[in-house]
């Protein structure tokens, strides 16, 4: 008789507080792995951002990983956005909070620990809370992006930030999400389902834009959660936004956006999700052989109803984890893309690991 497929894991590490974001560190030791983690205490009213060691052996079913605290920075306000350089030589974490202040720490490579940090003040860089946050890969640039309709960038330099607008909307326009495409170009997203293209070297700011509500039977309170940007494919990002709508845009054909998912929009077009799709980001574990460069790579979302699920253009959708919960963030380990961390809305976070 065959050997039966190896299957999903599934392990859950209980916290104190909701876990709001996190991410996987780039990979520091040769056994462990780090996660950071933002947190909110609804009891005390206080968050903070953890860094944990997750340690995994050879998984048996005798076997478990383990998370163990390493340190913890507190701040007075919930963290709205929260963002990693990639580079494994020096990463820096950044994030922001609903009173707008912004915040950049360093991580110390000998006892793997957070141990400075950078911050711009509170309505330094917007007048209400930041929305949005993402940096460079070598951390010496972030853009943030704020429901104020003002867009700007922060530089590292000299052990002091330094930071300049580029773009404002009085308020007429308001930004939830943003991600870098180069270093150059990067999208943003708002409401009305609506998503913009930047690029830095073009005075207009704005290149190239897509007001959903157009197109969307014109809905106007469809709010955009989150964007991603695959590395090789600039071109091509995918949205995740209001009732379950998850679509790709070609900035090549801005007018013209595809749809993965969501509700009472198609009747062709799955629905792993009826409520806000929080994060959403190209699944690299899933592989297409011989992709073209019009083809749309996997991409797994996370949800407010408490789904996980992976979407392929053209294919039901597969469904990872379904919770009674909100999971609100969720990241993909680059090194390991089998492994998939989730912050869930029940103070938990989840581990999985796919065959």
């Amino acid at each position: 008789m065959a050997d039966a497929e190896p299957s999903l894991q599934i392990h859950r590490f209980p916290l104190s507080a909701d876990v709001d974001a996190l991410r996987f560190l780039p990979r520091l030791s040769a056994f462990d792995r780090f996660v950071v983690a933002a947190l909110h205490d609804y009891d005390t009213h206080t968050s903070s951002l953890q860094l944990h060691s997750l340690t995994l052996p050879h998984l048996t079913e005798k076997d478990r990983p383990n998370l163990h605290l390493r340190s913890s920075f507190a701040y007075s306000s919930r963290i709205s956005a929260l963002s990693l350089s990639q580079s494994p030589e020096r990463p820096i974490l950044v994030a922001s909070t609903v009173a707008g202040s912004l915040h950049f720490l360093f991580l110390d490579p000998v006892d793997v620990s957070l141990k400075s940090e950078y911050s711009v003040e509170d309505k330094s860089l917007h007048a209400g809370p930041i929305s949005g946050v993402d940096v460079l890969r070598d951390g010496a640039e972030c853009v943030t992006v704020g429901q104020d309709g003002k867009v700007n960038l922060v530089q590292m330099a000299e052990s002091k930030l330094t930071y300049g607008r580029v773009g404002d909307t009085k308020g007429l326009s308001e930004f939830t999400a943003v991600r870098w495409g180069s270093e150059v170009e990067f999208a943003t997203g708002g409401l009305g389902f609506g998503v913009q293209w930047w690029d830095r070297r073009d005075p207009r700011g704005i290149v190239s834009q897509f007001k959903g509500s157009s197109w969307f039977r014109g809905s106007k309170s469809g709010i955009v959660h989150s964007v991603d940007i695959h590395p090789s494919r600039k071109h091509m990002c995918v949205v995740g936004a209001s009732s379950g709508t998850v679509f790709a845009w070609d900035i090549r054909r801005p007018q013209q956006p595809i749809l993965l998912a969501g509700v009472g929009l198609d009747e062709r077009t799955p629905a792993p999700s009826e409520s806000e799709v929080w994060t959403v980001k190209y699944d690299t574990y899933m592989q297409l052989p011989n992709a073209g460069p019009s083809r749309i790579l996997p991409v797994m979302m996370s949800s407010e109803d408490g789904m996980l699920a992976v979407l392929e253009h053209g294919v039901e959708p597969l469904d990872l984890l379904a919770e009674a919960c909100a999971i609100n963030s969720f990241d993909i380990d680059p090194l390991r893309p089998s492994d998939v961390i989730c912050g869930l809305g029940f103070e938990t976070i989840c581990l999985l690991t796919r065959p």
